[in-house]
């Protein structure tokens, strides 16, 4: 009587000898073994198929390395947000040259094209559907002469409080890009440190205001209005606009003097967004760059939202970060130095974005320009 037939590795052998080599994790399965047994031979009954787990380690380290690459600018982001802490700071020197990578070989165009895909709003936020905008009581509506009301405007606006406190605290928002970004986080902590501040933040990398169609700020803006009441908007993007927009069907090129008209007026339809909702706004302006055609473009950006800021002296003012965070002559740096003689990092390795320690530094500059020009008694955080 025959008994049950026990299966088992591969077995190959001369049928005369009686010679067998059992296969080893390193053969590759079915390769160098026969088709078909030789004259006379019992078939061989082969086991399910197996992939060394050095291929599946490998597939997966390519894999993860990928998605990292993709993902970077979004975990940077993350970090960034998070509080400070070694976890922070570790998990941004490990994040953030990566992201520079992510961001130089421009593959946020990947990410945009699968948001389109699966209907997507990039940052996500709140469902503008569910949102109505309140009459505000904190003063009227700006008189209708569009986006750039001339500088006779005679419409007063009360003034901010300028003694807050914790039962009545002065409300903050601040929004921005992905160099906002850098400056929204601490200066959310620090407004929230003082105690007489209810700081929120919004900020969304990859956006700015000459692509509507990827990302619509004056839409996120309204959302952000009608759910925060803030008493004082802070601004800071516009280091991706410097290229072309799409104004009602034509495309308007960059270095233009049209290109400057409609930013401008993209510029001032959010100066107007905010105290029609009885915010005063604080633009901050974007920072030199290493490199010397982006430190140009920052330049013409920083021009266009000045001579906006200056139609509307009684609901918006300007701080240049360029006088802040450049040196004396105006150009980029990497370190400066404090009020102690210590050197501190203020800019990341790929020329653009603030390090958390220039974060810090501008932050500082924003309280203290609250605290000069606009009269606001901010204890110490």
């Amino acid at each position: 009587m025959t008994g049950p037939e026990v299966t088992g590795p591969e077995v190959t052998g001369d049928s005369d000898t009686g010679g067998r080599t059992t296969a080893t994790d390193e053969q590759v399965p079915g390769v160098g073994a026969p088709e078909s047994p030789p004259d006379g031979g019992r078939p061989h009954h082969k086991g399910p198929a197996t992939t060394s787990w050095r291929r599946v380690l490998f597939v997966g380290c390519i894999c993860f390395a990928v998605w990292l690459l993709f993902d970077a600018p979004s975990l940077q982001r993350a970090a960034q947000e998070s509080p400070f802490g070694a976890r922070r700071t570790v998990s941004l020197d490990v994040v953030g040259p990566i992201a520079a990578v992510s961001r130089g070989l421009g593959l946020s165009w990947v990410v945009r094209l699968v948001d389109d895909v699966l209907d997507r709003a990039p940052g996500g936020g709140p469902t503008l559907a569910a949102v109505t905008v309140p009459p505000t009581h904190h003063r009227p509506p700006p008189p209708p002469h569009g986006p750039n009301p001339p500088s006779t405007t005679t419409t007063t606006f009360p003034v901010l409080n300028q003694h807050p406190t914790a039962a009545d605290p002065l409300r903050v928002l601040v929004v921005g890009d992905s160099i906002g970004i850098d400056l929204g986080g601490p200066l959310s902590n620090d407004l929230t440190g003082t105690g007489v501040v209810q700081a929120t933040f919004d900020g969304k990398v990859d956006t700015g205001l000459a692509r509507p169609d990827y990302f619509n700020w004056p839409a996120e803006l309204q959302a952000d209005l009608a759910n925060d009441h803030p008493d004082l908007v802070v601004v800071m993007m516009g280091a991706n606009d410097p290229q072309a927009m799409t104004v009602g069907g034509n495309v308007v090129d960059y270095g233009t003097p049209a290109w400057n008209a409609e930013y401008g007026a993209r510029v001032g339809s959010i100066l107007d967004e905010a105290s029609a909702a009885g915010a005063r706004t604080l633009w901050v302006g974007m920072p030199p760059m290493q490199g010397a055609q982006l430190n140009g473009e920052m330049q013409v950006v920083n021009g266009i939202v000045q001579s906006q800021v200056a139609l509307r002296p009684a609901t918006a003012s300007y701080l240049s970060s360029w006088d802040v965070l450049g040196t004396s002559q105006g150009g980029f740096q990497a370190y400066a130095t404090n009020a102690a003689g210590a050197e501190v990092n203020i800019r990341t390795p790929d020329g653009i974005h603030l390090s958390p320690g220039g974060g810090e530094w501008l932050s500082q500059a924003v309280i203290a320009d609250l605290r000069a020009r606009l009269g606001i008694d901010l204890p110490p955080g």
